[in-house]
């Protein structure tokens, strides 16, 4: 039979080709070329931005837009790459343009921390709410973490606390919320809330060096060296992370002079 095939292959191509020529309406092929060729650079673009490396995103986005104006996934990605290259009105302008194709969860969540960094913390939180209104949506942690900063901009601890605590409950294994919850202390003045929590983390997870961050600050302000040597001592003891140990090392040696 193999060799029957290539005759096979050239006898369906003529017979596409004279359909082609028959009929002018007859376009699924052409229409799911490009498909392929928009997928290909959205996901050539979507890399190049995991790697911070806008030039080639905006150059594969770009011409997926161009192909295919109407994808939102295609102009949600354009949205966050204008983000990062700083331009915030146009990066607001796409996210519109995104929402306005497909209200997509994942969109809302993404046009509310451009919100967010733009100092609009009641429309951030509009944002979040409609992304958070979509049981499908597949990371709603982000979305109540999100909705945390938010309500915190807006001086709301106690509702910021209560949405950082509802993405701990649907994904525990994250520590983005207890983190954002003991800044959330510290920052209001709660330290002795924000030093229990930061504690609480380190000892869920001693390499943790946000945590330990965080919690340097409140000793220093306490006047408690020794405590700061010995949580550094420990953290040094315990890191995996060359660049974490090395940190470390220098702030413990800073401490001891």
């Amino acid at each position: 039979m193999l060799p029957r095939l290539p005759f096979l292959l050239v006898m369906l191509l003529s017979f596409t080709l004279s359909l082609s020529a028959c009929s002018s309406k007859y376009t699924p092929p052409k229409e799911n070329a490009t498909s392929k060729q928009v997928e290909s650079h959205f996901r050539l673009g979507l890399d190049a931005l995991e790697k911070n490396n806008l030039p080639k995103a905006f150059d594969e986005l770009l011409h997926a837009e161009e192909l295919n104006p109407k994808r939102a996934d295609v102009i949600d990605a354009l949205a966050y790459a204008w983000r990062l290259r700083g331009d915030l009105e146009k990066s607001h302008a796409y996210y519109l343009r995104a929402l306005a194709i497909d209200p997509a969860a994942r969109t809302w969540n993404n046009y509310g921390t451009l919100l967010l960094t733009m100092k609009k913390p009641e429309e951030a939180e509009e944002a979040f709410r409609k992304a958070l209104e979509d049981p499908r949506y597949n990371r709603p942690d982000f979305a109540y973490i999100n909705l945390g900063d938010a309500l915190l901009m807006q001086n709301r601890l106690s509702d910021a606390i209560a949405a950082y605590r509802q993405a701990r409950l649907l994904n525990p294994s994250q520590e983005a919320s207890r983190l954002r919850e003991a800044a959330a202390y510290r920052e209001h003045g709660n330290p002795g809330f924000a030093q229990a929590m930061y504690e609480t983390i380190l000892r869920d997870s001693p390499a943790n060096r946000q945590a330990l961050e965080g919690l340097l600050v409140l000793l220093r302000n306490q006047g408690d060296k020794d405590g700061a040597q010995q949580q550094l001592q420990r953290f040094i003891k315990q890191t995996p992370e060359p660049m974490d140990r090395a940190w470390a090392e220098q702030a413990l040696r800073s401490m001891q002079r």
